[in-house]
């Protein structure tokens, strides 16, 4: 399978989409100033113990607590609150992991009030983003994800991948981190990490912990709430868990990102740095790959397939009802059930896609086209986690109902992705009311005077739609052509597709929009 990343660098954000085949099946949107993403760690405050819940809310520096319940501690919490005691006293310095004396674990029945007590230092990692009204929810049970490996300090377990199915390479992995692990560092070994030599794995272990051990040396000056360690950005965390033989380019618009991309990949898999590409075209990066039209045509209530199939996608704050229509899509030359199987079957695919696009999570109910053979049932059902099976998130299929209802529930750990993709009209602004569209190129000229002899602006250039570029570009005595004899300056005008009709923009030599 062809997987190529596209990442579009603005000012406020970070987009960023995995296109499969040319397809585009994740989408990923990530503030330059997100906070709270999964896998950071934060240096927080218990504020208040609720033993009816069997729970704490911390303070981590969100406007809600964190929520932080008893079977999220972890075993090794003990030995965790005992490491970090010690060195917020001092013992920083001199206190390594291999010196260390570890607690005994807890029991998976006790109560949280005999861990944690109010006003207590808790160090603690995000294990869901906030998400509408509730805050981040939270695990002391701190773990680093690498290429290959997990690393969980205070933990001595060796686990490995259930999807590694070969008993010998399951003992030889399990030989090999048994021959390198560190004292007190548990181990979960990924399922790249298949017939890997041992360089590589202990590379990857040796900076996994060296990242804890560089955070606990943070600690000493550290007041809560603070963060203690950053999660890769979105972008590592993807080319880390996806990048394999099939993932053949990286096009990334923003050359700080292109060079931080680069060195990633340097590290984890030198011979393909040649992969990323740095786009320096003059038309936006989503719109030159063909991600803007997919996006718009992906998200909203309907989505449409190519044979004339269509999705009705519904959202609650938990729940997701997805309905499959046949549409126009009737084959006369074979029977109700078998249309009904190929209408279901084709309908899998493009729901296994928006799950992973929208990153929906908590309970999907999809009504499927009625089938009353239990074959066909079946084959939906296969098909069902056939498809799934490349999504990465934690989920679970059952099969279908007799009423042809099929329910998910997949892994929720960040907001759901959501795209307006309705536009505001664009020759009434939502009023109801017009200006004369005859007016539009006049004020256009209008604006242009004013930045030439009023400003004294250079090289300007005027993004419009391209319908309008059209219309002032045709022709050898252009309407263009008479802006440069009536102003003896030549204006740049560029077509965007994603402007609405009447849109248009003035940018400078530096192209940065001029405010009128």
């Amino acid at each position: 399978m062809n997987r190529e990343l596209i990442i579009d660098s603005s000012a406020s954000d970070v987009s960023i989409a995995l296109l499969e085949d040319k397809n585009l099946v994740e989408l990923n949107k990530e503030k330059n100033n997100n906070s709270f993403a999964v896998g950071d760690v934060y240096l927080g405050k218990v504020k208040k113990i609720m033993p009816g819940l069997n729970a704490a809310f911390v303070d981590v520096g969100y406007e809600k607590d964190a929520f932080l319940h008893y079977l999220d501690l972890g075993p090794q919490v003990n030995s965790l609150n005992k490491y970090l005691k010690q060195t917020l006293n001092g013992g920083a310095n001199h206190l390594t992991m291999a010196d260390f004396e570890p607690e005994p674990d807890i029991e998976k029945t006790g109560k949280i009030s005999q861990v944690l007590t109010p006003n207590q230092l808790v160090l603690i990692q995000i294990a869901k983003e906030p998400i509408s009204t509730k805050g981040p929810r939270i695990s002391s049970e701190i773990s680093f994800a690498g290429r290959f490996l997990v690393v969980v300090p205070f933990s001595n377990r060796i686990s490995i991948s259930q999807k590694i199915k070969s008993v010998e390479e399951r003992n030889r992995l399990k030989r090999l981190i048994q021959s390198i692990k560190p004292k007190n560092y548990g181990v979960i070994i990924r399922t790249v990490a298949e017939g890997k030599k041992v360089a590589d794995l202990d590379a990857d272990l040796q900076s996994l912990a060296l990242k804890w051990e560089l955070a606990l040396r943070k600690l000493g000056a550290a007041t809560p709430p603070q963060k203690v360690i950053s999660e890769l950005d979105r972008t590592q965390a993807i080319l880390r868990d996806l990048l394999n033989e099939s993932f053949n380019s990286i096009h990334v618009n923003d050359s700080i990102i292109f060079e931080e991309v680069r060195n990633y990949i340097k590290t984890i898999a030198p011979e393909k740095t040649d992969i990323i590409k740095l786009y320096k075209g003059k038309v936006p990066i989503f719109e030159n790959f063909g991600v803007d039209k997919q996006i718009k045509s992906s998200f909203g209530k309907v989505v449409t397939i190519k044979s004339g199939v269509y999705l009705i996608i519904e959202h609650t704050e938990a729940l997701h009802v997805i309905d499959v229509n046949s549409g126009h899509r009737v084959n006369s030359g074979i029977s109700q059930e078998d249309n009904a199987l190929a209408v279901n079957l084709e309908a899998a695919s493009e729901i296994a896609r928006q799950l992973r696009l929208r990153d929906m999570g908590g309970i999907i109910v999809i009504d499927f086209i009625d089938m009353h053979e239990g074959l066909n049932r079946r084959k939906l059902y296969q098909k069902l986690k056939d498809e799934m099976a490349r999504d990465r998130a934690k989920h679970s299929i059952l099969p279908p109902s007799k009423f042809g209802l099929v329910q998910i529930t997949r892994q929720r750990v960040r907001p759901e992705m959501n795209v307006e993709i309705l536009e505001k009209c664009p020759v009434c602004e939502g009023s109801g009311e017009i200006k004369p569209s005859v007016m539009q190129v006049d004020e256009i000229e209008n604006n242009l005077r004013y930045l030439v002899r009023d400003q004294n602006e250079r090289k300007l250039t005027i993004t419009v739609h391209p319908f309008i570029y059209a219309y002032l570009t045709h022709g050898w005595i252009s309407i263009r052509m008479k802006w440069f004899l009536k102003f003896k300056q030549w204006v740049s005008l560029k077509p965007v597709s994603s402007h609405h009709l009447l849109e248009y923009h003035f940018l400078n030599k530096q192209d940065d929009e001029i405010k009128i």
